[in-house]
């Protein structure tokens, strides 16, 4: 498969100014994710702001890598982006958009594939990754998942 697109939806039962705070929280981004192990803000940033970096630390079975990003869209309530960057180059691109609904948000978390096509094979080395596309479809629906039970619970104590 060449570069592709991923999306997926999800319903959460809580207020999306809340469910923006979680996802755009670096630090515990590991805490949704099965293979972000968490991030930190680097290069003076201090949270998500469009221009801010921020370090992933990334884990899939035995193997470990860290990421670098740059925050693109930082609108609370509504929109969290960023781009992973290696070599000069950006090689992903992560959103989450974010739509009020009658019992809380929708969310829909995107994942763009901008690697160049050299690069692949030593994406599968270093991450242990065979198939990208299937694997961050998987793991975007976990997130999703991981993410609303942490939002709902959160809500139903507030």
């Amino acid at each position: 498969m060449d570069n592709a697109d991923i999306t997926v939806t999800r319903e959460i039962n809580a207020p999306a100014e809340r469910v923006w705070e979680l996802i755009s929280d670096m630090p515990r981004m590991g805490e949704w994710s099965p293979e972000t192990e968490g991030g930190e803000w680097i290069k003076g940033a201090t949270g998500p702001i469009p221009g801010a970096k921020f370090r992933g630390a990334n884990r899939h079975q035995e193997r470990t890598w860290k990421t670098v990003a740059t925050v693109i869209d930082a609108e609370p309530g509504r929109r969290f982006s960023f781009r992973i960057n290696a070599l000069g180059m950006g090689f992903a691109d992560w959103a989450y958009d974010i739509e009020p609904t009658e019992n809380g948000c929708k969310v829909t978390e995107s994942w763009s594939d901008l690697r160049p096509g050299f690069f692949k094979p030593i994406s599968k080395r270093v991450s242990g990754v065979t198939d990208r596309q299937v694997h961050n479809q998987a793991n975007i629906e976990k997130t999703l998942e991981a993410l609303a039970a942490a939002a709902e619970a959160d809500s139903s104590t507030s």
